[in-house]
């Protein structure tokens, strides 16, 4: 008897092994012309965007279940080259990048997730989200029928895939990925390259398909996606989008909830009313999967930012915001949305809507089947408010807004109707935290210095820095007779310097001399005024600054960027000099870099200035001081409000670059919600820093003795910085 109840036992045992195996392996996702089918299941999706890069692991586990409460079923992320392999063959899977984690917690959670693996990102991220080295190997062009960029893309692309199929993260294993991405809005470069840019389609969608992931691929914004490849819709509105077989469902891969914002511009916002509004015209007409982009935007830590003078902060105005943050009324008002579509999913997913005009700019969409009702009742008019009569009930719809009835009765939700009590965080000064700086003064390098690299002109930036820095020193010498007219008139010449951009600080002799900028809109610069030159041997030192590489466009790797000239010298004897050909020495970052001045080893390298002798409003300073966290769970930021430009360093982590004397201009007036949104339509803070304060990751403090190191460029009063608390 004995026996038999063991083997009784161990059989039931291997039955429910076998059916729990069973049924991870046999879990699909498949889809019609209607939607996504879940292990056979039709399913209306609402997703958000957290790209895990612009977080902290601490921060994970929040932002996931905030984004679970709020509604969404899908987390969808890209995957960023440039962070996991920063060297040829040498990946990073740790820290911000442990992306096997930040999907395992989005399975915990109970969640789907979206791999948008590309591995070409867009994304505002530095280079576009390749790594740099990428640019280097003999023969490469990106993005296009060639050897070289094919064979690297596949390496990584099958490395990313065997990662996540060795943790079984795929929904064919079990896992949480329902969709993955190859490429991204490929189809405007397609286009305009032609035959090659068809080639490379074919190669990239033959490759990724040779990867057996088990679940749909997905290609946004290309309409030439071949079959089996779903092809999407990226954009403000996507209600008319149709995929490019009617046997495939439609999808908003990116709903653009605000926008970036880039230093010297204004901080862009996107009224909830007009973002709902864009959700339930896509879900109307017959959408069945819409994702927010960004949900949560976070930061752009470190040197990532990119489409040059992007800013460090990525807020994106996102239902969370940079911090984490719930950010009110979007949060709750898409939650409400998101309920009510929830509510009438038996009939979205069982029924195609039939549509009727019961007047101008108005719409009804019922979808009704032998079981289920749902209506959407629709006011186009961005000026006026109108009644709507469905099956002999009045309906009030204000201008520019949806109804939703999810039994074809009951209004639950209207997109521009916000019940949510709306709150603004406020940035409150940590009081229990005070800072004693010290500062470091960078020395201005010359052409005479021993480790400069002499080459016969002028050469391009990144070819000599390869990204490791933001600077390179251009320096050359000048010799001036002392019989020059200028010398005797005091008519100083004119030093003019043609730059590919971002921006350049120019020393003559060891002192500043002037700074230039460029922007977003034009990253070219030139400097042109008068320097005082003395008679016999000018020490000419540039110092050319790149505020993020470009991340988008065609062949974007060919963007050349630093002094390529030409640089003259104008009121001189002979009339203008052309320095452009002479003799020019480079030395790549600054001193503080190379000695690690952000670290703790590195900032005891050097004798350190404080009290009456700190150097203030002084070009080229490092700045240094300890702090300990302060108690509680508020997030945290630094005001950088009287620094210029440069670069926010605690505990050797990069907060990012900051650039507070930026002051944004643009359109900052009134915001009317109703009417075709752009990305210039609504903005904040002009007149005022893009950005002026800098999140500081709670999870990369100590409770006592962090070190922050502050390089400021331009000259700022490090005596003004503060330790702020985020607070709703």
């Amino acid at each position: 008897m004995w026996r038999i109840k063991n083997i009784v036992l161990v059989f039931i045992a291997l039955w429910v092994l076998l059916d729990s195996s069973s049924s991870s392996v046999s879990a699909s996702v498949t889809y019609d012309g209607k939607s996504l089918i879940i292990n056979g299941q039709r399913r209306i999706l609402i997703s958000g965007s957290i790209h895990y890069p612009r977080s902290t692991p601490e921060m994970w586990p929040d932002l996931i279940q905030k984004a679970k409460n709020g509604g969404l079923d899908v987390i969808q992320t890209y995957v960023f080259w440039s962070g996991h392999e920063p060297s040829p063959g040498k990946y990073n899977f740790e820290g911000r990048y442990d992306l096997v984690n930040f999907l395992k917690l989005i399975q915990q959670a109970g969640l789907y997730a979206h791999l948008r693996i590309g591995p070409y990102v867009c994304a505002e991220w530095n280079f576009g989200g390749f790594p740099v080295w990428l640019k280097y190997i003999p023969g490469i062009e990106f993005r296009t029928d060639n050897e070289p960029f094919k064979d690297a893309m596949q390496k990584f692309t099958e490395k990313i895939v065997q990662l996540m199929k060795s943790e079984n993260l795929f929904q064919s294993q079990g896992g949480p990925i329902i969709l993955s991405q190859i490429e991204n809005e490929y189809g405007p470069i397609e286009w305009e390259i032609g035959a090659p840019g068809k080639a490379y389609t074919k190669w990239f969608s033959q490759m990724a398909l040779g990867l057996n992931t088990g679940v749909p691929w997905v290609m946004c914004k290309q309409e030439t996606a071949p079959d089996p490849f779903i092809d999407t819709c990226n954009g403000f509105y996507c209600e008319n989008f149709k995929p490019n077989k009617a046997n495939k469902p439609k999808m908003f891969t990116e709903n653009w909830t605000g926008w970036y914002t880039a230093f010297g511009g204004p901080v862009p916002y996107r009224p909830v009313e007009d973002l709902a509004y864009s959700v339930a015209r896509f879900i109307q007409n017959n959408g069945s999967f819409v994702n927010y982009y960004m949900y949560h935007g976070g930061t752009n830590f470190g040197r990532t930012s990119a489409g040059m003078f992007i800013a460090t902060s990525y807020d994106y105005d996102a239902p969370l915001d940079e911090y984490g943050l719930i950010r009110e009324p979007k949060w709750s008002h898409l939650r409400n949305m998101h309920k009510a579509i929830k509510q009438a999913e038996p009939a979205l997913i069982s029924a195609y809507p039939t549509v009727s005009w019961p007047g101008k700019n108005l719409e009804v969409h019922v979808f009704q089947s032998k079981t289920a009702c749902a209506a959407f009742l629709a006011n186009y008019n961005p000026d006026t408010s109108a009644t709507v009569t469905f099956w002999n009930k009045p309906y009030s719809l204000p201008a520019w807004s949806v109804s939703i009835l999810p039994d074809c009765k009951t209004e639950v939700f209207n997109t521009a109707k916000v019940v949510s009590k709306s709150g603004e965080a406020k940035m409150v000064p940590a009081s229990d935290v005070s800072f004693s700086w010290q500062s470091y003064v960078e020395q201005t390098v010359s052409a005479d210095d021993g480790d400069t690299l002499a080459m016969k002109g002028l050469r391009e930036q990144i070819n000599l820095t390869r990204d490791s820095s933001d600077y390179l020193w251009y320096l050359t010498n000048v010799n001036i007779s002392p019989d020059e007219g200028f010398l005797k008139n005091k008519q100083n010449p004119q030093l003019t310097i043609m730059s590919a951009g971002h921006a350049i600080h120019v020393f003559i002799n060891g002192k500043v001399s002037g700074t230039v900028y460029g922007s977003l809109e034009n990253t070219r610069v030139t400097f042109s005024d008068s320097v005082n030159l003395v008679a016999g041997i000018n020490k000419i030192s540039l110092l050319s600054v790149t505020v993020g590489l470009p991340n988008v466009g065609l062949h974007f790797e060919r963007n050349n960027t630093g002094i390529l000239g030409p640089v003259t010298l104008k009121g001189l004897n002979e009339g203008t000099r052309d320095l452009t050909q002479q003799q020019w020495s480079y030395k790549v970052g600054l001193k503080g870099e190379s000695l690690s001045l952000d670290t703790v080893n590195g900032a005891s390298s050097v004798e350190w200035i404080e009290g009456s002798l700190l150097a203030q409003k002084q070009p080229l300073t490092w700045y240094k001081a300890t702090f300990d966290e302060p108690t509680g769970n508020d997030p945290l930021a630094f005001d950088m409000k009287t620094m210029g430009k440069g670069e926010i360093w605690v505990n050797g982590q990069s907060i990012g670059r900051h650039w507070p004397a930026n002051i944004a201009s643009g359109n900052c007036g009134d915001c009317n919600y109703a009417g075709i949104f752009t990305d210039h339509k609504c903005g904040r803070y002009c007149g005022e820093s893009s950005q002026r304060w800098y999140h500081v990751p709670r999870g990369w403090l100590k409770s006592t003795g962090n070190l922050v190191v502050v390089l400021e460029e331009w000259g700022g009063d490090p005596t003004g910085i503060s330790l702020v608390r985020r607070q709703l």
